[in-house]
């Protein structure tokens, strides 16, 4: 092998089925990455409350990434040098070190889990501000989860409540859909970015801060180059949201709707195109390459 294989993953649509939420059918590659020692990171729009579910139902361990880059969160111990100690790209001082209270959700067992946090988003009460903002301005139909009872969201999404409560519960950014019939979606993506916030789409939309999945993937990197040396990095996503990600690896996935097309903003040179959905996909791409650099 030519370096510590680690592989950054979407969840939506990518590890997990776009409807079912299903990962069943990439168990085998799921196995295959334990027995091997490769590090997962899970990378997504999910709150860390939602994905913390995710770890326990995968005995995941290994750091992760929430809410489009918003929030790095790395196991107590994980890295022998801690995050304080990297610079914060949102802060521009000295990173953001902070060891949380065990979480009160995600269904972890006894004291839970302790992390050091790397934020480089920006307050959820701050993006939801704008976003009422330009929505009032504008007078543009548009809603944001902030405005959805947990019981809409869930019926939107295709979530349980209890699933759908934990994406209530955001620290970073905003997910947001237009009404039917809404035609101003370019006004309004625009006066986002006048504010000098920003917008990405996966599911729905999302208006966020000056982060995104490839800025804390590029961090995660730096510590596993410290910990391992050379790594080889994989990344996985079927979204546009997932294009920072994939731009920052080795080896981008990238996983096809439901429908089977592709997201058409994803173009990168070396960008490899499976053609089965959401864990199908997932589990062939990851065998091959596991494969092409094993012993």
């Amino acid at each position: 092998m030519m370096g510590q294989l680690t592989i950054f993953t979407d969840l939506d649509g990518t590890l997990l089925h776009p409807k079912t939420y299903s990962f069943e059918a990439a168990l085998p590659a799921l196995n295959l990455i334990k027995e091997k020692n490769i590090p997962l990171i899970l990378c997504s729009s999910k709150t860390r409350a939602e994905i913390e579910v995710y770890r326990e139902k995968f005995k995941n361990n290994h750091p992760f990434i929430s809410e489009n880059g918003g929030g790095i969160f790395i196991p107590e111990g994980y890295f022998s040098e801690t995050p304080s100690s990297q610079p914060s790209p949102a802060r521009g001082e000295g990173g953001v070190d902070l060891i949380l209270p065990p979480p009160l959700t995600g269904g972890g067992k006894g004291e839970g889990e302790k992390y050091s946090i790397i934020i480089l988003g920006r307050p959820y009460s701050e993006i939801r501000n704008v976003f009422i903002g330009i929505r009032n301005r504008l007078k543009i139909k548009a809603r944001g989860f902030g405005d959805m009872s947990a019981k809409e969201i869930a019926a939107l999404a295709g979530l349980t409540l209890t699933e759908a409560k934990l994406a209530k519960q955001r620290d970073f950014d905003e997910p947001f859909l237009f009404e039917e019939g809404e035609m101003r979606i370019h006004e309004f993506l625009k006066a986002i970015e006048n504010t000098g916030l920003h917008w990405t789409q996966g599911r729905f939309y999302h208006i966020l801060g000056d982060n995104d999945k490839g800025k804390a993937v590029n961090i995660l990197k730096g510590f596993y180059e410290k910990k391992y040396g050379r790594i080889v990095a994989i990344g996985l996503g079927d979204s546009f949201n997932d294009l920072p990600l994939l731009k920052e690896v080795d080896y981008p996935v990238l996983i096809p709707k439901e429908d089977g097309s592709y997201a058409p903003q994803v173009k990168l040179r070396n960008l490899r195109k499976v053609n089965k959905v959401g864990p199908e996909g997932w589990n062939d791409a990851v065998i091959e390459l596991i494969g092409a650099f094993s012993d």
